[in-house]
C-alpha cells in the first residue's frame, strides 16, 4: 500500500521548522538562518510497519513562513492537511505561547489533522526558558505528543516525524 500525505510545520520565526525539515529529510543542518518566504515544500517517503504489513507514506512537508499573522494565503496552504508539526523554541518562551494560535489554526481549517509537538532547540540547555514541566502540561491538556528537539544534533527529530506517520498510516487502515 502506498499513501501520500500533506504535512505543515507551523510555528513562530526562527524556531526551526526549515532545520527540522532539512534534518529529517537530507540528515543535514545549517546554522545560516535563511528566513522563509512562503512556502517551501519537500518530500520524504517512510516505511511505516503495521498490523497488516507495511505501507509506504509520501510526507509532503508544507515548511510554512512564521509570522505572528497569518494571512487568507496562508490559511488556504492548511486546507487539506493530514497532519501538523507544531514547533517552539525552548531558548523564546514567547513562541511556546504563540502555539495556541497555531493549533486554533488548524483545527479551525481541518479538525481531524492529527498534530505533534517539537520543542525545538533542546540542545541550548543553558538558554531555556521553557521547562519540560511546562511542556507536559500544555501538550497533556491539548493532547497532543510532544518531542524535546534539536535539528542541529538531530535529537528526536527522526522520531517526531515517525510518530506523526504512523498515525496517519493507522488512520487510513
Amino acid at each position: 500500500m502506498t499513501l501520500q500525505k500533506k504535512v505543515c510545520l507551523l510555528g513562530d520565526f526562527a524556531v526551526g521548522k526549515t532545520s527540522l525539515v532539512r534534518r529529517f529529510v537530507y540528515d543535514l543542518f545549517d546554522d545560516k538562518y535563511i528566513s522563509t518566504i512562503g512556502v517551501r515544500v519537500s518530500r520524504k517517503t517512510l516505511v511505516v510497519p503495521h498490523r497488516l504489513g507495511i505501507t509506504e507514506l509520501t510526507m509532503m512537508l508544507w515548511d510554512l513562513a512564521g509570522n505572528e499573522e497569518f494571512s487568507q494565503i496562508r490559511l488556504s496552504y492548511l486546507r487539506g492537511v493530514s497532519g501538523a508539526v507544531l514547533v517552539c523554541d525552548l531558548t523564546r518562551e514567547e513562541t511556546f505561547e504563540s502555539l495556541h494560535t497555531y493549533i486554533q489554526l488548524v483545527r479551525d481549517t481541518t479538525p481531524d489533522a492529527h498534530l505533534v509537538l517539537a520543542v525545538n532547540k533542546s540542545d541550548l540547555a543553558d538558554e531555556r526558558q521553557i521547562t519540560r514541566e511546562q511542556v507536559e502540561v500544555t501538550a497533556e491538556a491539548l493532547d497532543i505528543p510532544y518531542y524535546l528537539t534539536s535539528a542541529k544534533s538531530g535529537s528526536n527529530v527522526e522520531e517526531a516525524f515517525r510518530h506523526l506517520g504512523q498515525f496517519l498510516v493507522r488512520r487510513d487502515l
